[in-house]
């Protein structure tokens, strides 16, 4: 299957959906005193799905490769953050058991498809 548009991406689709419900969870009152700390996991988690886009619209698979490893560092970040959040009582039990399913899955997912491109003879669309 090719893929045209970084939409396309499995990765992406899961990493907006990390977005979406870390915004969700950061999105009610317990979190209205710590801004700093909403801020920060609102951005990594974006952070997640905004490098899996660029670096596919870099064009080129190393490029790719470098903003897939920056994406999982912020997958990891925010999976980081998850513990902040759940050790200052922000989120329940369950919402960080969610947090900690989605970023593994979405880091495991993620390392996979860097090793494809690395074994990969494809060298990306501006080279074509």
């Amino acid at each position: 299957m090719k893929v045209n548009r970084f939409e396309d991406l499995i990765i992406w689709q899961l990493a907006r959906e990390l977005c979406k419900y870390v915004f969700d969870i950061t999105s009610n009152d317990i979190f209205k005193d710590d801004y700093k700390l909403r801020s920060q996991i609102r951005g990594s988690s974006g952070s997640v799905m905004d490098n899996i886009a660029e670096g596919f619209d870099r064009g080129g698979k190393k490029e790719f490769i470098q903003f897939l490893y920056i994406a999982k560092g912020s997958c990891s970040e925010t999976r980081s953050q998850s513990y902040r959040c759940f050790d200052s009582n922000y989120i329940t039990d369950k919402q960080h058991d969610e947090l900690l399913r989605r970023t593994d899955i979405l880091s495991k997912k993620t390392y996979s498809l860097i090793k494809y491109l690395r074994s990969s003879d494809m060298k990306g669309e501006k080279y074509t």
